[in-house]
């Protein structure tokens, strides 16, 4: 299932959100940038809704998502050789996940014979990873993390963005229209954030199956944004 919006299409923003008011206000200070909450003043742009997390769509890039059934199990944006993996998580409402997840990262690259460090980057301390390969050459890898009121959202770029700040900028661009959907409902730390499909992806896929049975590894229809 692939998500994109061809360039030169009329960028006109997307509808208001309906979960833009939740029953309760985040705490700590206003956000200046994304990845933001649903609670938060962000700016409209073009988004696919799912669920969630609703991820931004543009000329320079596509979303694509992995999906089992009307279950997605995965999203991926590719841009410029390189790609970008986003998954939301519940967190604890009084702290954060991302000091906790890095040690533990750290040692299951140190563990695979990597090497990895910290950095600041434009979302605060990240990993840079480099990881051998059974066929080929090392690979290396940026983790983000962002904690945010009650979730926690990693970033996993991977690819040329990963050592090329020109070819990241769009995947950083991506992060941060990031909006994220925890809801109210009672979450462990760590379960992830459900997602779904949007009304229109699930419809491309009934009628895909209604032709021909549905084959959860083949390449789902292509659902391009003409706005």
């Amino acid at each position: 299932m692939v998500f994109r919006r061809r360039r030169g299409a009329a960028e006109t923003p997307s509808e208001p959100t309906p979960d833009r008011q939740p029953a309760s206000a985040p705490e700590g200070p206003a956000r200046e940038s994304g990845p933001w909450d649903a609670a938060d003043s962000y700016p409209e742009a073009d988004r696919v809704d799912l669920g969630g997390l609703h991820l931004p769509i543009g000329p320079d890039f596509e979303v694509q998502l992995q999906v089992a059934g009307d279950q997605i199990v995965g999203a991926l944006v590719l841009a410029h050789e390189s790609a970008l993996q986003l998954h939301a998580f519940a967190a604890p409402k009084k702290s954060g996940l991302w000091d906790d997840l890095r040690v533990e990262l750290t040692r299951d690259v140190e563990s695979a014979k990597g090497t990895v460090k910290e950095a600041e980057g434009p979302f605060g301390t990240e990993l840079h990873a480099v990881v051998p390969q059974q066929n080929g050459p090392e690979a290396s890898i940026r983790y983000i993390g962002v904690d945010g009121p009650r979730w926690f959202l990693r970033a996993v770029i991977t690819g040329r963005a990963a050592v090329d700040p020109a070819a990241a900028a769009v995947l950083e661009g991506v992060v941060r229209e990031v909006v994220v959907v925890r809801g109210d409902e009672p979450m462990a730390p760590r379960e992830g954030i459900p997602l779904q499909l949007p009304p229109e992806a699930r419809q491309a896929l009934e009628e895909q199956s209604e032709d021909k049975g549905y084959d959860p590894y083949e390449r789902g229809p292509e659902i391009t944004e003409t706005r």
